[in-house]
């Protein structure tokens, strides 16, 4: 049986209560919204009366949450979550149901897109939603049935599958690398380095691979690997790149490694899911398809 009416606030005035306390100002969630601050003000007035439990403070003429609106908020947001979910099932699904996944910008196009040709192919009946996320998932608090990531496998109530181990080399433009004496790895340090925002000690752990111990590697920080790609292109930098994002540039002479070979990262890219997922038919389908890439990938020569 569904709760009494009493109990189910509308979807707007819950959306604006889940905004104003994830972004903490009613004037940030009237942006998110396309709403006027007052219409939000409103909204959380009348939703405040039909719960009969205060759940704005109002000093000094701003509005926030109080405690119990605050925790409420939380609450609901999964919910809503819920709802958006089933609702976008709903609308794109071709009767095999859908999945909604959110991928890694570089990975999930250079990789995983090449790739959904067969699986539309073999379950045309499938939906797959795709996403980019930089950010770490959270399937709590965001409409996604599955994250395609990269990290070291340990993320709690979840399941997840290998797709592939990641190799990084240091590449730069020739004429940087012509215009140094590079014997060793520290020499690299002599040349401005490049970061990727998401692995914040990647160069750290390339000098120790490499026999160099340093607890701090100072440089330029980008947010995506293709915008580094560019930067390093423009002759920039070092970068430290996936080998699978730069084969094309390395093969027309364009980029050279400027050290040594590819170097294994600590981490590898996951197919993810909540555990509470794992028996989802659609997902299912999904998940096996790509087990079967990856095993039948894993038995090409190299």
């Amino acid at each position: 049986m569904i709760a009494p009416r009493r109990f189910l606030p509308s979807v707007p005035a819950l959306q604006a209560l889940e905004a104003v306390e994830r972004l903490g100002s009613a004037t940030a969630a009237a942006e998110e919204l396309a709403l006027t601050q007052s219409a939000v003000s409103r909204q959380l007035q009348a939703l405040e009366a039909q719960l009969g439990v205060p759940l704005l403070n109002r000093a000094r003429k701003r509005l926030s949450l109080t405690s119990a609106g605050a925790r409420y908020a939380a609450e609901i947001r999964g919910a809503l979550q819920q709802i958006a979910q089933a609702s976008l099932r709903l609308q794109t699904d071709m009767g095999g149901g859908a999945v909604n996944l959110a991928i890694l910008p570089s990975f999930g196009m250079r990789w995983l897109v090449p790739r959904l040709p067969g699986f539309a192919k073999a379950h045309p009946e499938v939906t797959i939603n795709m996403t980019t996320r930089l950010e770490q998932f959270n399937f709590a608090a965001q409409p996604f049935d599955a994250a395609i990531t990269f990290g070291d496998g340990d993320w709690p109530g979840t399941d997840r599958l290998l797709l592939a181990r990641e190799y990084v080399l240091p590449v730069a433009l020739p004429a940087l690398v012509a215009a140094q004496t590079l014997r060793r790895p520290q020499d690299l340090q002599r040349l401005p380095l490049l970061h990727i925002q998401t692995r914040p000690r990647a160069w750290v752990e390339w000098f120790a691979a490499h026999g160099v111990e340093t607890a701090h590697v100072t440089g330029t920080y980008y947010d995506q690997f293709t915008t580094m790609i560019q930067a390093v292109l423009h002759g920039l930098g070092v970068a430290l790149l996936p080998d699978y994002l730069i084969g094309q540039e390395l093969a027309e002479g364009r980029l050279v490694s400027a050290f040594g070979g590819p170097t294994e990262s600590r981490g590898a890219y996951w197919l993810v899911w909540p555990e509470d997922k794992a028996a989802d038919p659609a997902l299912r389908q999904f998940r096996d398809w790509l087990r079967d890439e990856v095993e039948s990938e894993d038995m090409l020569p190299r």
